[in-house]
């Protein structure tokens, strides 16, 4: 095969823990590629050179993150802001949303807990927490809309389950938003960076995502979209002197927010974290998330087949429109902890979620890496 239809291959060799690992833990902690690790190394050895004399260049950084962060969910620069994880971002929206007593929130109960906690620690606020069943992670958009009622303000879910990997229809539930005039909130951690995701076509009014994940970037950094008409609704939670627009000069002390995303970056940038985010999501938008999602797609189907022929039960949803690069499967006889240290000890690398195995390969997975895995897990 030619490298221009064989490009995988050119991002494994970006990939060194490929070298060694069959790397299938992506939807827990993913590994940097080795061009974000050189501008890491290059970030730390700057400092220890020269500290701050070289700031200016790295706090570029944020802005190309920004940048890169907004093309890849199709919004506008100064609606992104580079945050730490998506634990902030969703605190971000939670807290700053003008909630009255009585008011509800629709979820699901099988939201991973940075999507739930936010929203029932409102309860001192009176506002109440609705949980709409959701067993394996599957959710039918009507159920969600049963659930609201007049005092709906917002609906909260998860782009992919992080369990199953579930992908919930992300277009029904905005349509209910929309119709309803709700605000719409997704977390999108488990899917961004490996599918297409384009909030000009979609009406999501916030969405969060931190790099460590799909996005292989380092932790520490992630993005928060706000649609700029949703802005100025919510409060403003975690100024400080980045959050104004005299940023920087500190004798100036009005409270003049930014009018933009950035007002919630009010402290310093963990600019470590960023300049490696920002390179990985370079990486990822020239790969382009459409090729990406059919190769993770394709990968995974052939490790259901693989699985399935091996008699492991699969619990993930494979439907054409549900699938994600996340695979749930038994190991009967076998406790899933236990077997996944076994596994690691054989240089394969997953998880155990809800007492099943979990699988999350990448792009730069291939049929190696699967025998890899059949192996340690039938051995």
């Amino acid at each position: 095969m030619t490298a221009a239809c064989n490009w995988w291959d050119d991002f494994r060799a970006k990939m060194p823990v490929a070298e060694q690992w069959a790397y299938f833990d992506h939807a827990g902690v993913g590994p940097l590629p080795g061009p974000t690790g050189d501008v890491l190394i290059e970030f730390a050895r700057d400092n220890v050179a020269n500290g701050v004399a070289n700031w200016s260049r790295w706090r570029g950084t944020v802005e190309i993150a920004r940048e890169l962060g907004a093309k890849l969910v199709g919004a506008e620069p100064d609606e992104i802001a580079v945050v730490h994880n998506t634990t902030e971002g969703i605190n971000f929206i939670a807290e700053g949303f003008p909630w009255q007593p009585g008011d509800n929130v629709v979820t699901l109960s099988s939201e991973f807990p940075s999507n739930l906690y936010p929203w029932l620690n409102l309860a001192s606020r009176g506002v109440e927490t609705r949980q709409v069943k959701a067993d394996g992670e599957r959710v039918d958009p009507a159920a969600v809309e049963r659930a609201c009622d007049s005092r709906t303000r917002v609906i909260a879910v998860s782009w992919i389950g992080y369990m199953t990997g579930w992908r919930n229809d992300l277009a029904a539930l905005a349509e209910i938003c929309t119709r309803r005039k709700l605000f719409y909130f997704v977390d999108v951690i488990q899917g961004l960076g490996v599918f297409p995701l384009d909030v000009r076509q979609l009406p999501i009014d916030s969405l969060a995502a931190d790099g460590h994940k799909w996005l292989i970037a380092p932790e520490g950094a992630g993005l928060l979209y706000v649609r700029k008409s949703r802005l100025e609704m919510l409060r403003t939670i975690g100024v400080g002197w980045n959050s104004v627009r005299q940023s920087g000069d500190f004798t100036d002390t009005r409270l003049d927010l930014k009018t933009d995303a950035s007002r919630y970056e009010g402290g310093s940038h963990c600019l470590a974290a960023i300049c490696g985010l920002a390179k990985s999501l370079e990486l990822l938008i020239e790969i382009g998330p459409d090729k990406m999602s059919q190769r993770v797609l394709e990968i995974t189907d052939r490790l259901c087949e693989r699985l399935s022929r091996a008699g492991l039960p699969i619990a993930s949803c494979r439907d054409a429109d549900r699938r994600s690069g996340i695979v749930s499967f038994d190991v009967p006889g076998r406790d899933p902890l236990q077997l996944k240290k076994d596994c690691r000890a054989r240089g394969v690398l997953l998880n155990a979620r809800a007492g099943r195995m979990r699988a999350a390969p990448h792009g730069y997975c291939n049929d190696d890496d699967i025998d890899r895995l059949l192996e340690a897990v039938t051995g």
